[in-house]
C-alpha cells in the first residue's frame, strides 16, 4: 500500500461534477507501481468527438508524447483515452514504443475504434519499463466500469504525488443552447510547464471544428497551465487536451470570434486557470501560495521571462516559506533574469507593502507586513518603470517538505 502525502494546506474539494454526454470514464487498479488504489484511467468518447492538444516541449519526451501528436496529425478525432500513473514510460527505447502501440491496439480492437483514435498518457517514475502487461489485463475490467459520472474515479486514478484531486465545471450558453464543460488535472511537482503541464483532460458537449478547439486551447494555455511554477522542471510527460463530442445542438460555429462563442470562450479560460491553481495548490511541500506580478516593463514577454525568474528563485521561495520579506531576493531575481531593467526606476512590493521604490529602500510599517507574511496567499510585485509590459506567475513557497517528497520519490 502507497503511503499518501500529507493533503496540501491550501487544497480545495472537488467541486459537484457532473456528466458530459458522450463521454464515460473510469479509473480501476492495475498495480502498475501503486498498490491498493486505482492507477490507469480509460475515457471512452462518442463517434465525432473532436480534439485538440498542446504537449511539452521537452527535448527527452515519454513514449506517449509523439504517438499522441502524430495522431492528431492524422486525424481531428477521438474515441478513447487511457492513462496510467506511477510509471512514465519515458528512456524506455524501442520497450516504451512497443508499450504504446501494444495498448493503443488493444484498446482499439475492444471498443472497435481506429488506433489513431486513441490517446495514451503516462506519468510517474522516469526510465523504468512500462509493465504494459498488467495495463492489457486490466482494460476489461476498466472497460467494465466505464460510465458516465466516472470522473472523480478517473481523476483519482492519475494521481502521483498529489495529495488531492483536481477538477473544474462550467455550465454555459452557446447562443441559447447549455452546454457543458468539465476537466481534471494531476500534478504537484515537476511543474514548469513549457506548453502546459504534467497531465490536463477538458471536455464539453459542444460542437467545435478541430482547429476552433485547437485555437480555443492555445489562447487559454498562456494565462492558465503556461503561467504556473513548482520547481522551474519542465516535465517529459506534459500533455493538456480538450475533447468536444459534439452532443449539443447549437449554431455551427465557423470561427473563434463568432458572437456566440464569447461565453463559452471566456468559460474555458476561466476553467483551465482554475485548473492550473490547483496544480499550484498541491505544489510539493507547498504551505504558502504566491503570485508575481511584473509591470512596467519592456514588453510582456519581457515581463513573463523576469516573473518567472521571481517564481523560480529558490532564495526568494525559501524566504516566503520563512515568512521573511526579504525583498532583496526579489531584486536579485530581477537582475538575474537577463531582461532590460534599471536599478533607479525599479519598485518592490510585498502585498500592499511597497519595500523599495525607484532603486531605495520605501519606509513601510514592518510589523504590518511581518503580518502580511503569516497568510498562506503572498503577494510580489516588480515595477520596473520601464515601459507597459506586465505578467503574471503563479508558484509556491520551497519547504522541506519538497525534499522529503523527492528525495524518497522512487523508495
Amino acid at each position: 500500500m502507497t503511503t499518501p502525502h500529507v493533503r496540501s494546506p491550501l487544497a480545495l474539494s472537488l467541486p459537484k461534477l457532473t456528466s458530459i454526454s458522450g463521454v464515460r470514464m473510469s479509473g480501476v487498479e492495475a498495480n502498475i507501481r501503486y498498490s491498493g488504489r486505482t492507477d490507469l484511467m480509460l475515457v471512452e468518447f462518442a463517434p465525432g468527438t473532436t480534439a485538440a492538444g498542446v504537449f511539452t516541449r521537452n527535448l527527452c519526451p515519454g513514449a506517449p508524447i509523439p504517438w499522441c501528436r502524430q495522431a492528431l496529425e492524422s486525424t481531428p478525432h477521438a474515441r478513447a483515452l487511457l492513462v496510467n500513473s506511477g510509471n512514465a514510460n519515458v528512456f524506455t527505447g524501442r520497450a516504451g514504443e512497443e508499450a504504446v502501440i501494444a495498448c493503443a491496439t488493444e484498446t482499439a480492437e475492444k471498443l472497435g475504434c481506429p488506433v489513431e483514435d486513441v490517446f495514451l498518457a503516462s506519468t510517474g517514475v522516469i526510465g523504468e519499463t512500462l509493465p504494459y502487461q498488467k495495463i492489457l489485463t486490466a482494460l476489461p475490467s476498466a472497460i467494465e466500469a466505464l460510465r458516465e459520472d466516472g470522473w472523480e474515479d478517473g481523476a483519482r486514478a492519475i494521481m502521483t504525488t498529489d495529495t488531492f484531486p483536481k477538477a473544474v465545471r462550467r455550465d454555459v450558453m452557446i447562443g441559447d443552447i447549455p452546454v457543458r464543460i468539465q476537466g481534471i488535472a494531476k500534478g504537484s511537482g515537476m511543474i514548469a510547464p513549457d506548453m502546459a503541464t504534467m497531465l490536463a483532460y477538458v471536455a464539453t458537449d459542444a460542437t467545435l471544428p478541430q482547429n476552433i478547439l485547437q485555437a480555443l486551447l492555445e489562447e487559454g494555455v498562456k494565462t492558465s497551465f503556461n503561467a504556473i511554477t513548482v520547481d522551474s522542471d519542465t516535465s517529459t510527460s506534459d500533455m493538456l487536451m480538450l475533447f468536444a463530442t459534439g452532443q449539443a445542438a447549437h449554431a455551427e460555429i465557423t470561427s473563434l470570434d463568432d458572437s456566440n462563442l464569447v461565453e463559452f470562450r471566456k468559460a474555458m479560460g476561466e476553467l483551465l486557470h482554475e485548473l492550473a491553481m490547483l496544480v499550484i495548490r498541491d505544489g510539493e511541500g507547498i504551505t504558502k501560495l504566491i503570485r508575481v506580478n511584473v509591470q512596467g516593463a519592456h514588453d510582456d514577454e519581457s515581463a513573463r521571462k523576469i516573473a518567472l525568474s521571481i517564481a523560480n528563485s529558490p532564495l526568494v521561495k525559501t524566504a516566503i516559506a520563512g515568512e521573511d520579506a526579504n525583498w532583496g531576493r526579489v531584486v536579485m531575481a530581477v537582475g538575474k533574469s537577463g531582461e532590460p531593467a534599471d536599478r533607479d526606476r525599479l519598485s518592490i512590493a510585498i502585498g500592499d507593502h511597497w519595500v523599495a521604490s525607484k532603486g531605495s529602500v520605501q519606509e513601510h510599517d514592518v510589523e504590518a507586513l511581518d503580518n502580511y507574511m503569516r497568510q498562506q496567499e503572498i503577494t510580489i510585485t516588480a515595477d520596473m518603470g520601464l515601459d507597459s509590459g506586465c505578467a503574471t506567475i503563479w508558484t509556491c513557497d520551497l519547504t522541506h517538505g519538497y525534499i522529503d517528497i523527492n528525495g524518497s520519490y522512487r523508495s
